[in-house]
C-alpha cells in the first residue's frame, strides 16, 4: 500500500531524504517548504512529487512527516502540527542534532493522531541546499533514534523500515544521551574551531603573514568552523547546558596543559600527547560520525606545468570523483604538496593504490 511522505525543509537532509526514500514506488513525496526556488528544483530534479507552501495542507495528507528544519523552527512546526484536525495517524519524525528540547516538545503534545521519533542522521556535507541532496548520503553513517514515551515498539520498527532504503546504521539513545555525546563530538569541537579561527585573527594584526603559514594543518582542524553560523548558534542554544559544562571541564584541561609547559615537565607532556595519539588513532574508522567524513590522501608532484592535470586524469580514467584539491603552500608534511579529498574510504584507498602504481609518493595520514 502506497504512503505518503512530506518532508518539510528541502535542504540538504532534507532533499537527501527525499532523494533516498522517492526510489521506493510505495511512496508518495510530497515536499514542503518556504523557498519556492527548492521546490521547483525539487520537482525539475525529481527529487519529489508534488510541491507545496501549506504546511497544514501537506501536514493533513501525511502517513509521516520528516521536519527537516534548524531546532527552533521544528519546534515551532510541532507546536502547529498538535493544533491540526488530522484525519489519521501520521509519524512524525525530525532531522536535528539536538534532541533533547525537541522530545520535550514531542513528549508534551496532545494530539493523539501524532507519533514522535526523533531522528538525527549524522552525515552531511561540504556543501548546503537541496542542490547537494544525493540518495546516498547517509549510506554507512549513523542515524540515531530517539522515540517519545509512548512510541510502540512496532512503530518504531515501521520507522527503521521505511528508512532501509538510505542505508543507515540504526541506533536508539535517550535524548540526554544523545546530546551529551554530539556535544563532546560535533558541537564542542566547532566551538573551539572558531575559537581557534579568532584568535589567528587577532594574530594576523602582529604578523600579517599569518594566513600563509596557516594554509595546511590549521586550515584542517578549523574545517567546521565554516559552516553556517546561524544554524550552529540555533545549535548552541538547545544544547547550552552541554556546552557550557564541557567549556567548563576545557578550560580546566588547558590549566592543566598550561602547567606541563610551563615546568616544562617533558615526561608528563609526552604521556598526554601519547594518550591522546593512542585514542585519536583508535577511533572507529568504520563508520562516519557527526561531523562530516571526507577523505584525504596527499601526492608528492613536482613543482612543473601538467604536474596536477596529470594526478587528475590518473584518477578520471578510473571514474574516481575528488571532492577537493589543495595545494598546500607549504610543505609541512613528508609528502608534498597535493591534497586530494573523497568522500568514501573506498575511493582513498583505490586512489592510493593507482597513483603508488603510477610511481606517485602518496600518504594516507591516519
Amino acid at each position: 500500500m502506497k504512503q505518503t511522505i512530506v518532508i518539510a525543509g528541502l535542504g540538504l537532509i532534507g532533499g537527501s531524504i527525499a532523494k533516498g526514500l522517492i526510489q521506493s514506488d510505495q511512496n508518495y513525496i510530497i515536499g514542503y517548504d518556504t523557498n519556492e526556488a527548492s521546490l521547483d528544483y525539487a520537482i525539475q530534479h525529481h527529487i519529489i512529487h508534488e510541491a507545496t507552501t501549506n504546511f497544514p495542507e501537506a501536514a493533513k495528507q501525511a502517513d509521516v512527516l520528516f521536519l527537516a528544519a534548524p531546532i527552533s523552527a521544528t519546534i515551532r512546526l510541532l507546536g502547529e502540527l498538535n493544533e491540526l484536525t488530522l484525519d489519521k495517524q501520521v509519524i512524525v519524525s525530525d532531522v536535528a542534532s539536538v534532541k533533547s528540547s525537541i522530545l520535550a516538545t514531542a513528549n508534551s503534545l496532545t494530539n493523539e493522531k501524532i507519533t514522535f521519533i526523533g531522528g538525527h542522521p549524522m552525515a552531511g556535507s561540504h556543501k548546503k541546499g537541496v542542490q547537494a541532496a544525493k540518495a546516498h548520503l547517509f549510506e554507512n553513517a549513523i542515524y540515531v533514534l530517539t522515540p517519545t514515551h509512548n512510541c510502540q515498539d512496532v512503530i518504531l520498527q515501521q520507522m527503521k523500515e521505511l528508512l532501509a532504503p538510505l542505508k543507515s546504521n540504526f541506533v536508539v539513545l535517550q535524548p540526554n544521551e544523545h546530546d551529551e555525546m554530539t556535544g563532546v563530538v560535533s558541537h564542542f569541537p566547532h566551538l573551539i574551531a572558531s575559537s581557534l579561527v579568532h584568535q589567528a585573527k587577532k594574530w594576523e594584526k602582529t604578523h600579517t603573514y599569518l594566513p600563509k603559514l596557516a594554509a595546511g594543518g590549521f586550515r584542517d582542524i578549523t574545517r567546521i568552523a565554516s559552516s553556517n553560523p546561524t544554524m550552529w548558534q540555533d545549535i548552541f542554544y538547545h544544547n547550552r547546558e552541554k556546552m557550557t559544562q564541557l567549556l567548563d571541564e576545557w578550560i580546566t584541561e588547558m590549566v592543566s596543559l598550561r602547567g606541563l609547559l610551563e615546568y616544562n615537565d617533558k615526561e608528563k607532556t609526552i604521556a598526554y600527547l601519547e594518550q591522546a595519539k593512542e585514542y585519536r588513532d583508535g577511533l572507529g574508522q568504520q563508520e562516519r560520525g557527526a561531523i562530516p567524513a571526507f577523505y584525504d590522501l596527499y601526492v608528492d608532484i613536482t613543482d612543473q606545468p601538467g604536474a596536477l592535470a596529470a594526478v587528475t586524469g590518473i584518477l578520471a580514467t578510473e571514474a574516481i570523483s575528488i571532492v577537493n584539491i589543495q595545494i598546500l603552500e607549504i610543505r609541512e608534511r613528508m609528502t608534498g604538496a597535493l591534497r586530494l579529498t573523497f568522500s568514501t574510504k573506498e575511493q582513498l584507498v583505490k586512489s592510493h593504490a593507482l597513483l603508488q602504481h603510477h610511481g606517485y609518493e602518496v600518504m594516507i595520514e591516519n
